[in-house]
């Protein structure tokens, strides 16, 4: 039989094994090499060659390269065509759910600013939100902070005209409170506040707060005391202890700093701490008799306190973040550890 008999009979088989190909990865392979292959049939007829006349030997030659050519192509060809067949299969079912591990998750501030409005909640508090831009009166003077005050050096302000300010703290959601209600109020205002500060491990031009007020008769500050030592077994466990130090707000009076025990070392000591076994959370105090002036409260009748906190240092302990500016970068594989 001649090559170009061999090479007919070749290229049937060929086709024939082609259109009943199998899908799998070993099954064409093995086709691959029995007819493309080094030691394949085509092959085995390129070697035959040298046994043809040399007066057929050129029509030979160039039956088995367009035999070779069209193998090929016709391989390649079935190759992709099994591929979009295969990946079909893979698709799956669009009425599906996506995959649970790739649906996000609550942001640590927002989580951190649940619990602290739960807590808050379980103890009668309702909760208020103020505006971001707000005037000078109700940002510092109503406040107990008049123009010139010593205490509107303590932070830097962004002011945009006209006595027009972002707010530096939630306080100002306690005025408003107070001039459109009546005593009792006890209400606590979270959200954004801005400072002037240069961003960095410890500090950023914006951050969050949730300030609390109670209004009311005969309030004292073991109330308070009773209020925020609750929370802190609530935020940081039963075991946490407690400290109150004397410090100094315009709009309290008297005012403390509230520091709880060290929940990294227990009170040994540690770098978060500072080796002083204390961590302070917030800030606090009777509301001065001032304050209640501008919202036109009579202080002989009406007492209560106030306190506020910023979630980002709350979540900072929680969580041992180490970088404030975490909060803020969108890096899902910081954020990715809170889903």
């Amino acid at each position: 039989m001649s090559i170009v008999d061999r090479a007919l009979n070749v290229k049937e088989q060929f086709l024939q094994e082609l259109k009943e190909l199998p899908y799998d990865t070993h099954s064409i392979k093995l086709f691959k090499d029995k007819y493309l292959g080094r030691k394949g049939l085509i092959a085995d007829l390129f070697s035959s060659l040298k046994d043809e006349t040399p007066q057929n030997r050129p029509n030979s030659g160039k039956v088995l390269n367009e035999l070779r050519q069209f193998a090929t192509r016709e391989f390649e060809a079935k190759t992709v065509y099994i591929d979009n067949q295969n990946s079909k299969k893979n698709i799956g079912d669009h009425s599906l759910p996506e995959d649970p591990y790739l649906i996000g998750g609550i942001h640590p501030l927002t989580h951190t600013l649940n619990e602290i409005n739960f807590i808050f909640t379980k103890l009668g508090f309702s909760t208020v939100y103020g505006p971001e831009v707000d005037t000078d009166f109700f940002n510092f003077e109503a406040l107990n902070i008049p123009k010139h005050h010593p205490a509107r050096d303590m932070q830097d302000t962004f002011y945009v005209k006209n006595g027009i300010v972002l707010r530096t703290h939630t306080s100002n959601t306690q005025i408003h409170t107070m001039l459109k209600n009546k005593p009792p109020i006890k209400i606590i205002a979270p959200g954004r506040v801005f400072r002037n500060e240069d961003i960095s491990v410890r500090s950023y031009c914006l951050f969050h707060q949730v300030e609390g007020l109670y209004v009311d008769n005969n309030v004292s500050f073991s109330d308070l005391k009773g209020v925020l030592n609750y929370f802190a077994r609530e935020m940081f466990g039963q075991s946490v202890k407690t400290r109150f130090r004397p410090s100094f707000f315009p709009f309290t009076e008297p005012s403390a700093e509230m520091d709880v025990s060290c929940i990294f070392c227990n009170q040994k000591g540690c770098n978060i701490c500072k080796y002083e076994g204390w961590l302070e959370i917030l800030g606090c105090g009777m509301v001065d008799p001032e304050v209640y002036k501008s919202v036109e409260y009579d202080y002989d009748k009406w007492s209560g306190y106030a306190f506020g906190m910023g979630i980002e240092r709350i979540a900072m302990l929680k969580y041992g973040v180490k970088d404030i500016r975490l909060f803020y970068e969108g890096d899902v594989r910081f954020l990715g550890q809170f889903i």
